[in-house]
This record gives structure tokens, sequence and C-alpha cells, in this order.
């Protein structure tokens, strides 16, 4: 049977929590995800709910902060864009392009390089893109991290880009093991 959504947007969250805990006593909340798991009294799942990054609880439900400081980042192959938010407002935002895929076949040149060489000009130039983009992005995340105490840090990046982000000559602020790190559960189609 699978799950239909269900929009709770105009419940305010104590009023949300409180029926939480009050019909379903066996919840979880999951930190990693972010969601409050609802369980029956056999404790199989019934479904979940998925809380804004910006709202900050412990395990009793209890409102710790509104106004929880989350980095968002969203990667593709030549695109990316970088959020900083405070609760609901947007303290900084920027966006990064590199001239990273093949123009006739768009395909990302790191894809390509599984099935062909590297030697001729034109790969080695989106190849050096490549490297300076990921040295963009993580020298704006260093200064990000050192103007400020970042809470959360929201993800959107194929796992075949991960690497370069990890492994640049300027250092990422965070490792993949990072606790704070939450990996966005949707597509995310053009960054």
């Amino acid at each position: 049977m699978g799950e239909k959504p269900v929009n709770l947007y105009e419940v305010p969250y104590k009023v949300l929590f409180q029926e939480v805990r009050h019909r379903y006593p066996n919840y979880t909340y999951d930190f990693k995800k972010h969601v409050i798991i609802l369980h029956d009294e056999n404790r199989e799942a019934l479904g979940h709910i998925r809380l804004p990054l910006h709202l900050s609880i412990d395990d009793q439900l209890t409102i710790t902060n509104e106004e929880t400081l989350v980095v968002y980042l969203s990667i593709e192959s030549g695109k990316a864009a970088l959020c900083v938010r405070k609760g609901k407002h947007n303290l900084y935002h920027t966006t990064f392009s590199a001239y990273m895929t093949r123009k006739k076949q768009g395909v990302s040149q790191i894809k390509y390089l599984n099935k062909k060489g590297k030697s001729r000009a034109g790969s080695r130039v989106r190849l050096a893109a490549t490297v300076d983009f990921f040295e963009r992005i993580n020298t704006t995340l260093l200064e990000i991290f050192d103007k400020h105490e970042i809470q959360r840090i929201a993800l959107n990046c194929n796992t075949t880009l991960i690497p370069y982000l990890h492994q640049s000559k300027v250092a990422c602020p965070f490792d993949k093991q990072d606790p704070r790190l939450y990996k966005i559960p949707l597509h995310i189609p053009q960054s």
C-alpha cells in the first residue's frame, strides 16, 4: 500500500507535535532524515512527517530552534546553486557554472571518461573547468562556514560528482559522514 502525501503546512508545529504524541505514542524521530515516523501499537510504520530544515526538535518533539542556519547546496554537471538560510530568511545565494558538458552529445565529461579517453584538447578544457568549478564551490563554502555557525547542510548532488567535491585542492568544509548532512529527497532538474 503506497503512502499518500498530505499537506500539513497550515497546522502549527506545536499542535501537530501534540497530536503526534497523543495519537501515536510509539513515534520515532529520525534526525538523519529529519522526519517523524508514525508507528501503531505493534510498532508497524504507518507513515512519516517530513519536517522543514529550519526547525530543530529533540526526540520528545520539543522545538529547540525555529531559526536553524541551513546551507542548501545543489550540484549538477556544470551548474550549482548555493543558499544560506536562517529560519525562513535568505541570508546568501549564489550560482556557479562551468563548461563541463560535451555540447553535441550532452554528456558530462566526467561520465564520458568512463567510456573513452581524455586526450583531446576539448576534453582537457572540460576537465580543467571541472576542477575549477569545484574549487570555486569549496572556496565559497569555506567563507560561509567561517562566517556562520551552520547547523544543517542540505545537499543535492549526483554520486559521480561527490568525489570531486571532497577531493578538490580547496578542502570541502564538511566530510561525507558529517552528522549535519541531509540528502535532499527530491530530484532537482536544474540547479
